[in-house]
């Protein structure tokens, strides 16, 4: 993601090291929504109404927040509907880029040459992160929101009305019990993968990793028992788990020094893995090439050389 300082856009993730050595995550800046009617937000906000191919997505295949967004809409059969542009893999000094490279899908919005070109065109003036995923107004020149927790929501039911595949991954009767899971699972393992990563003193990764695999034990009984987290169905506490399991072995574990054990050491976690690549929907969305291109090459201050890895043998 791309940050604005002394007037230029810069690297670095949705967050930076602070003085104490910790990693602190920005809060996303574009909080719209889209319903089915346009009526009301979930928040009481008003809220712009779902509409065939008004509204496209942008997304880096790497990053594990905007995979959210990706699972989502290939689940719902969104394609038709949300139009698609994907970043490069790299992310150099002026943030992710639409330079050509495998599957980079140049912008057609405001032929944007960098990401950051396009929250400047929503927010002039604005500073801090230029970050995927993004849901782009074609109609209007906005940005809808760069929320994935968000947008995940708005593709569960905004466009039911308008064709879209059934099932509901955030359904009412479980949703205490979602917000429950989604909440230890982001600020320990979603985030906490970064905070140990990023991490500039020992003492903020030993605070991190700690219960980092303390939650991936509580996660792999949990699994062991059960198919899926919450209510034997499928649901986004599973999807938002799923983004940062699949890539743990190949990334997070090496680069990141999440290295206590891999996602294969636990029996109930390696099944649940192989049980979401099952799906092609979900499956369709994983794309080793950018994710391990994009951590090794874009992290000049953790691995310097650039060299990208040649393993693991993913048994997915």
């Amino acid at each position: 993601m791309g940050m604005l300082v002394n007037g230029e856009w810069q690297t670095g993730t949705a967050g930076s090291a602070g003085e104490d050595g910790h990693f602190h995550r920005e809060e996303s800046t574009f909080r719209r929504w889209l319903t089915a009617n346009g009526e009301c937000a979930p928040n009481g906000h008003p809220a712009l109404m779902a509409e065939p191919e008004r509204f496209r997505l942008y997304v880096s295949l790497a990053c594990p927040w905007a995979h959210r967004a990706l699972i989502v809409r290939a689940l719902k059969g969104l394609e038709p509907l949300i139009p698609l542009s994907i970043v490069n893999w790299h992310m150099g000094d002026n943030g992710w880029n639409f330079a050509p490279g495998p599957l980079v899908t140049p912008d057609p919005e405001r032929n944007a040459d960098y990401l950051h070109q396009l929250y400047e065109a929503a927010k002039p003036g604005m500073t801090g992160k230029a970050t995927v995923p993004v849901l782009w107004d074609r109609e209007k020149g906005e940005i809808v929101s760069n929320e994935s927790a968000d947008i995940i929501r708005m593709f569960n039911d905004a466009y039911d009305h308008l064709g879209a595949r059934p099932g509901n991954y955030y359904p009412e009767a479980l949703r205490t019990e979602i917000d429950r899971i989604n909440e230890r699972v982001y600020s320990t393992l979603n985030n906490g993968v970064y905070q140990a990563g990023f991490a500039a003193t020992q003492e903020a990764y030993d605070e991190a990793i700690v219960p980092l695999f303390d939650t991936l034990e509580w996660l792999d009984g949990l699994l062991t028992d059960q198919q899926w987290l919450v209510g034997g169905v499928m649901t986004e506490a599973d999807i938002r788990l799923f983004t940062t399991l699949i890539r743990f072995d190949s990334v997070y574990y090496v680069h990141f020094k999440c290295n206590v054990k891999r996602t294969v050491d636990y029996p109930g976690l390696h099944a649940f893995v192989e049980r979401m690549m099952a799906i092609p929907e979900v499956e369709g969305t994983v794309n080793f090439e950018h994710i391990k291109h994009h951590y090794y090459g874009s992290h000049k201050h953790i691995n310097p050389s650039g060299i990208v890895p040649a393993g693991p043998a993913v048994a997915y």
